[in-house]
């Protein structure tokens, strides 16, 4: 667990080959690792190449510092680091204490690998993008059982008190003096843990421990956490997950109840100027230079649709929300969700940020940068409760607003819709050749 700061109360087949046969040797004779096929690793098992010391601080500080002045914070951890963290027969052994041992490279979605070794009453963790943490402490502490000991470890310990994934479901620590392996798997915020074979964190949404308004960062570090205590690690590996992967594990793991709106062969079951779509490779795309709102038959009240899209550079497009089947459904319906390139402003000119991806449009600012880039598919998922709505791209909750407190409108246009309890589904086309495929949406009432 984290004492630097004071405590704040399966899916599609992934490249598992090496995972099975755990425990691996950390190294051969000569002190090579080789990692399963598909993986890196990030431990060589000789020295620290690739690693440096960071405490526990936003990663988002030093990450906005420039190249110069992060390679000097690097170089100044280094020294710590050498007094706290050696090398032993192929393994990284941490005595307790110093800063904590940091990837240079930084990592978006991926499974990531580790084996470590403890001792008693120590106290540790795994820090995923920079946040913590995956926690390791000793489950047998009696001091510690207030606060979750008892439980185990491979929690996200840093979540609040009762979010989901803050306490791991099964207790599957080993003994002191056997092994322990971890496969992590993280797309997004989302994050499921095994421990020793068990699933102890379920597609849980791991939060900004340093700022719980805003989701964790889009790539960073792993960290590897010291506390205390004689901690040992091996077998630290990583496989970076594609795009096109992390969105069939996103979409396996959205749950059951989903009914396709689109059958990925013609437009039966929609109505609009559905001439001006056309069937490609599966997906709806909006004709170049053509555009309007194509809808569902169906009309939704409280709704989940997940679905996944793709846009050219610059492109725009729009999701109807609630439509009643005429008008500009940004304003006549509930609204309008931005479908639009995050490089857009670079290609088209500024935007505000209610005219964002993700945003509802003209009423409230979705936060931008965890679109894949243009040209590659993204998944979404929208939930629409009441007066409010949700957006999760790519595993990270983008938006998340209550449109009946909004007053503040772009150009000081109101939206009368806003308030509009039922409608349709759409796509509001705006002339740009987006796609999109895998539509499919659950009641939720």
């Amino acid at each position: 667990m984290n004492r630097t700061f004071p405590f704040v109360p399966t899916c599609c087949a992934l490249a598992l080959a090496g995972f099975a046969a755990f425990p691996l040797s950390a190294a051969d004779a000569a002190g090579v690792v080789s990692p399963p096929k598909g993986y890196s690793a990030l431990f060589n098992g000789k020295n620290l190449d690739g690693w440096w010391g960071a405490s526990t601080e936003d990663p988002r500080k030093w990450m906005a510092l420039s190249a110069e002045a992060l390679q000097a914070k690097k170089q100044m951890s280094l020294a710590d680091i050498r007094q706290h963290w050696s090398v032993e027969d192929g393994v990284l052994v941490n005595d307790g204490h110093g800063l904590y041992l940091t990837t240079d490279k930084n990592f978006r979605d991926y499974e990531l690998l580790v084996e470590y070794r403890t001792v008693p009453k120590a106290d540790s963790g795994i820090y995923l993008k920079g946040v913590p943490q995956v926690q390791i402490w000793d489950s047998t502490e009696t001091e510690k059982f207030g606060i979750g000991a008892d439980k185990g470890s491979g929690g996200l310990w840093n979540n609040s008190p009762g979010a989901a994934g803050k306490d791991p479901a099964v207790l599957a620590d080993k003994p002191f003096g056997e092994w322990n392996a971890f496969r992590i798997v993280q797309v997004g915020s989302r994050t499921s843990v095994w421990l020793n074979g068990k699933k102890v964190v379920n597609h849980a949404i791991m939060e900004n421990y340093f700022d719980r308004a805003l989701p964790v960062p889009v790539t960073g570090p792993i960290q590897l956490q010291t506390h205390g205590g004689e901690i040992r690690w091996r077998n630290i590996f990583i496989r970076e997950i594609p795009a096109e992967e992390a969105n069939a594990l996103l979409r396996d793991a959205s749950g059951s109840g989903f009914e396709s709106v689109f059958n990925g062969r013609d437009f039966s079951g929609w109505k609009g100027p559905v001439e001006n779509y056309e069937v490609q490779d599966g997906a709806a795309k909006c004709k170049p230079g053509k555009g309007g709102t194509i809808y569902t038959d169906g009309v939704y009240g409280d709704f989940q649709v997940r679905l996944e899209f793709k846009v050219p550079p610059g492109g725009n497009n729009g999701l109807a929300i609630r439509y009643p089947g005429s008008g500009d459904t940004a304003y006549v319906g509930m609204c309008e969700l931005q479908v639009l390139d995050d490089k857009y402003d670079e290609v088209r000119g500024k935007l505000d940020p209610r005219q964002v991806h993700g945003s509802a449009y003209g009423m409230a600012a979705a936060l931008r940068g965890y679109q894949h880039p243009a040209g590659q598919w993204n998944y979404q998922e929208v939930t629409v409760k009441g007066s409010t709505i949700k957006v999760e791209l790519n595993g990270t909750v983008i938006l998340d607003a209550d449109l009946s407190k909004v007053t503040d409108y772009l150009g000081g246009n109101a939206h009368p819709g806003k308030t509009r309890a039922e409608g349709h589904f759409g796509l509001a086309g705006h002339s740009d050749p987006v796609m999109f495929r895998h539509i499919a949406i659950k009641r939720l009432q």
